[in-house]
């Protein structure tokens, strides 16, 4: 089977096309909503308390 453009197609090689506005909008949601949940875990681990046996540990070490 030949192409427009002269070249040879076996048939496997076609690309599926997809709608060009879902994919970008979906992908951009999801990065935002991947980006929020990240900040909120970091934003948790900053703030949470350092036990008090870790601290003792590390007294030790100096």
């Amino acid at each position: 089977m030949r192409r427009a453009g002269g070249s040879l197609s076996l048939g496997h090689d076609t690309q599926q096309k997809t709608p060009a506005s879902k994919t970008p909008r979906s992908t951009a949601d999801k990065d935002r909503q991947m980006g929020s949940a990240l900040r909120s875990v970091y934003q948790k681990t900053v703030e949470e308390a350092v036990p008090d046996e870790f601290l003792a540990l590390l007294g030790k070490l100096d």
